[in-house]
């Protein structure tokens, strides 16, 4: 089961990335909208502007998709990134398309008091496995994910782990026999792995990857 391409759509004058599945695909998720476990139909990763509030972000994806004329149950994240500095890794049959805001990293144990600012900055990662995955294995997907973007931004020079809003979804066929396992060491999670490490990486040398503050969704 192949995993579907990315569009580029233009919704009142900011980039959306949306992917349509031909069928549902097994997918668990961070995001706010579509986020836990089920089948989902259609992905979509957002731009917004720097200082997005809107109550509802979920209502808000749920409105992008109607546009795009999208059914089904899916899966909106969003970012004050530019998404057209997207990046697709593929490694081991296993394709990441990450995009990399990194304007206040965090360490992941740092105390509340010792983050002095916070600025929006968010890492969104839209993962496709070629076989299907337990919901174990997808749980461990999810943490391969984690580890392997902490690694890119230590080794590239940021000073943290990641950033308080980044999102993350894993999917894979939802017919076939189930991997197991999804750590760094097994079969699809150490090709998630390499692929994750090299979009960030990537990603990382894009010169001011935010949005130009340009009129954003009503």
């Amino acid at each position: 089961m192949s995993a579907p391409s990315a569009a580029l759509h233009v919704l009142r004058g900011r980039p959306v990335l949306a992917w349509r599945c031909a069928r549902p695909w097994l997918a668990i998720s961070s995001a706010a909208r579509g986020g836990g476990i089920g089948p989902r139909s259609w992905v979509l990763n957002a731009t917004v502007m720097t200082d997005y509030d809107n109550p509802d972000p979920a209502a808000h994806v749920d409105e992008m998709a109607a546009e795009l004329g999208l059914c089904g149950d899916g899966v909106g994240l969003l970012t004050a990134v530019d998404v057209r500095h997207e990046v697709t890794a593929v490694d081991g049959g296993v394709r990441a398309s990450v995009t990399t805001g990194v304007g206040c990293p965090i360490w992941a144990a740092a105390r509340e008091e010792a983050v002095t600012s916070w600025k929006p900055g968010t890492i969104n990662a839209v993962c496709w496995s070629p076989v299907r995955l337990s919901e174990a294995a997808l749980v461990n997907a999810v943490a391969t994910v984690a580890e392997a973007k902490a690694q890119a931004l230590i080794e590239s020079g940021v000073a943290g782990t990641g950033t308080v809003t980044d999102a993350t979804v894993v999917l894979c066929p939802t017919d076939g026999e189930a991997e197991s396992y999804g750590g760094p060491r097994s079969r699809i999670g150490a090709g998630l792995a390499r692929a994750v490490h090299a979009a960030v990486t990537a990603g990382l040398r894009v010169q001011n990857p935010r949005h130009g503050e340009a009129p954003d969704f009503a």
